[in-house]
């Protein structure tokens, strides 16, 4: 796969390719339909999307939203068999072009892409004044194939990031996986903690949460995947997600505790999917009720998934 951070002055094997473009924060079904659609025997597949996402710069204020960081989201990208994907700088001067503008100067002549998908909800140009149907009138005028994609959906809502966050606030993770096509997953580097889980018996592997949107806090059945070095590979585990109130700890974190696992994870490049709640965040009277529950945790955790 490669990935290109701008638009201006690429290499001519970057140019022709056929692209979904959007935001595809997910990368849910929906996102999947139409990626599947820009598929062609004759161009490379890529990708066009915006980082950062354009809610970021104009809601900077608002709280983390976004279900995969750009890193996470390209593994999954090149899961599926993506091979370019075109980063643009979501700028002031992005920001300011008009739909015409973004189809002349962005499509054909700094990307050069033969074919463009987008699904029925999409827009873009200044204001986001530009729809799906402007789109396809503007692309066929500057010689770019364009295709719509409709929305999917279930017979209860539209697949779409907004309805997988919520789904994740209610603690849901198998609702979110089911618009999804996969588990939810959060990625990153074992970072340093406390090693307060050491002395507890559960030595867990710690990750940030910064950025990224927080699912409702709890224990979690999880499924790891160690991403890079001599312990490579796919383990069981649970997780707590959240404050750690029984500490009085604020800064919401990921803490995995992998079963039957030996050796160091820090600074290894973690996996952790989220399959199924089992409870919220407690505080208990003592360290003894706590080992109490974090063996019950454990015990429920591996008997689920044991079951996949």
């Amino acid at each position: 796969m490669q990935i290109y951070d701008h638009w201006r002055d690429l290499p001519l094997t970057a140019r022709g390719a056929s692209v979904a473009l959007g935001n595809f924060d997910g990368v849910h079904l929906g996102h999947q339909h139409v990626i599947d659609l820009a598929r062609r025997p004759d161009s490379a597949l890529g990708i066009i999307t915006f980082e950062p996402h354009p809610r970021e710069v104009f809601a900077p204020d608002a709280p983390p939203f976004r279900l995969m960081n750009a890193t996470t989201r390209a593994h999954r990208l090149d899961w599926l068999g993506v091979e370019r994907i075109f980063h643009l700088p979501f700028t002031a001067e992005l920001a300011r072009l008009s739909a015409e503008a973004f189809v002349q100067d962005v499509l054909v002549d700094g990307l050069g892409v033969a074919h463009v998908v987008v699904g029925a909800d999409f827009c873009f140009g200044k204001g986001r004044a530009g729809t799906a149907q402007d789109l396809a009138r503007l692309g066929t005028q500057a010689g770019i194939d364009v295709t719509i994609a409709p929305l999917l959906s279930t017979e209860a809502k539209v697949y779409s990031s907004t309805a997988i966050r919520e789904a994740l606030s209610q603690g849901a993770p198998e609702d979110a996986a089911r618009m999804l096509g996969h588990w939810h997953r959060i990625d990153g580097p074992v970072l340093h903690g406390e090693k307060r889980g050491r002395t507890l018996g559960y030595p867990t592997a710690n990750m940030s949460l910064a950025g990224l949107h927080l699912p409702r806090f709890g224990v979690y059945a999880v499924l790891v995947d160690v991403l890079e070095g001599p312990c490579h590979g796919t383990y069981h585990g649970v997780a707590s997600l959240g404050i750690r109130p029984m500490f009085g700890e604020n800064q919401p974190n990921l803490e995995t505790f992998l079963f039957d696992f030996k050796g160091d994870l820090y600074g290894t490049q973690l996996s952790v999917a989220l399959v199924a709640f089992l409870r919220d965040e407690m505080t208990f009277d003592g360290l003894d009720t706590l080992i109490t529950q974090m063996d019950t945790d454990s015990a429920k955790a591996r008997a689920l998934l044991q079951t996949l």
